[in-house]
């Protein structure tokens, strides 16, 4: 990836991405997915939750990034708990 000039991390976040999407299609292959409601106020998909949660670590992220003094880290770490709840009961 030298040739985009993409650093380690960069790189990594980008192919867990493509790795989700990979495997929430298989997923999909195997056994399709039907509208379920959790907590979300709206019936949701698998797809539906992993998109959601998705838009909502980018969110957790520029928060932290911009308003407090947390590490990146705790960023991450807050993003992961948040998708699997999200994935499980959203």
């Amino acid at each position: 990836m030298e040739w985009m000039v993409w650093t380690t991390p960069t790189t990594v976040f980008f192919a867990v991405i493509a790795a989700m999407l990979v495997g929430m299609t298989a997923w999909e292959v195997a056994s399709p997915t039907i509208e379920r409601k959790g907590f979300l106020p709206i019936a949701t998909t698998r797809g539906d939750r992993l998109f959601i949660g998705l838009l909502s670590a980018a969110y957790i992220h520029l928060l932290v990034v911009g308003f407090t003094p947390l590490s990146i880290w705790l960023a991450l770490g807050a993003s992961v708990i948040w998708l699997l709840i999200l994935m499980r009961w959203g």
